[in-house]
């Protein structure tokens, strides 16, 4: 009688792999067949290329740069859909929280992969060799970080250093490979929220940047751009057009609650209502704030 090897059945009991071999073969065929034929020629000509690299182990660093609304997250749906359709392992993470829930089987980059809060230069994921997530990285195939601009540089350098003692453990001291020998694919647009320093200065948030450079609308590409303001030393005075403003506001809580969520009381009870609403914060106590007042 034959038995299973200890590495099958190490595999066989983790529980994130599992999960993340749980799609349904012809399901995702049937949806990557749907996505791939609205990819647009450029997209095809990206989508190819790191298919190929997947397909062919060759490993492989990409950015995928856009503003919002250029369908970066449909290139996303595709490539996982492709990946899971063979019935292998793609990791879709973002780096917040509310960007996660874009994407499918979307989580964060700190609870993947245990990167440190405190983020320093010499920082290192929390993850150790034998355990389930380092499993899981050995049999993933594909890695998509969205927003990634928004995180500190140390971030990046903590994965690529921890991938490559967890997976380049027999390759040679002069292997180069950069996260592991993994495709990795990076995403996002260097006009929107950057990393922040706490107390720090210009040049602390600049020095923390992947590279130093927030789009929904037509108006705040422009603003990305530093077409408003006329020529300046990275200050400028910027007129906000009069419909994005809330004016005369005595009480400003309770007015921007009133703008973004009209008659409440009669809509709470419908999704969609909520779907199509978002007040953005930035901090903490301002999200606390604003969620005690509608609640």
């Amino acid at each position: 009688m034959s038995f299973p090897d200890n590495a099958s059945v190490v595999l066989e009991n983790n529980l994130f792999i599992g999960e993340e071999r749980s799609y349904d073969k012809d399901t995702m065929t049937k949806e990557f067949e749907s996505l791939f034929a609205k990819l647009t020629d450029e997209q095809q000509t990206i989508f190819n290329e790191i298919m190929y690299a997947v397909d062919n182990l060759k490993g492989g660093v990409y950015f995928i740069y856009g503003y919002g609304g250029t369908c970066k997250t449909f290139l996303w749906n595709t490539l996982s859909a492709s990946i899971r359709s063979k019935g292998q392992i793609v990791l879709n993470v973002a780096s917040s929280g509310i960007a996660s829930l874009l994407l499918p089987g979307g989580r964060t980059t700190h609870s993947t992969f245990r990167i440190p809060i405190n983020i320093t230069e010499d920082s290192v994921c929390h993850l150790k060799p034998s355990s389930d997530i380092a499993n899981l990285l050995k049999e993933t195939s594909l890695i998509i970080w969205d927003e990634a601009p928004m995180k500190n540089k140390h971030c990046f350098e903590a994965l690529d250093r921890s991938m490559n003692d967890l997976l380049l453990v027999n390759k040679s001291s002069n292997d180069k490979s950069f996260f592991g020998g993994k495709v990795v694919v990076f995403g996002g647009d260097f006009r929107q929220i950057l990393p922040v320093v706490p107390g720090g200065t210009d040049e602390d948030i600049q020095s923390s940047d992947v590279e130093i450079i927030r789009t929904f609308t037509e108006w705040l590409l422009q603003l990305g751009e530093g077409l408003f303001g006329g020529e300046n030393d990275g200050h400028a005075v910027i007129e906000i057009p009069d419909d994005l403003l809330i004016q005369d506001s005595v009480n400003p809580f309770e007015d921007l609650i009133d703008f973004v969520y009209p008659s409440i009381l009669q809509n709470f009870k419908h999704p969609e209502y909520w779907k199509e609403r978002a007040i953005l914060a930035p901090t903490n106590e301002i999200v606390y704030e604003i969620n005690d007042r509608l609640l």
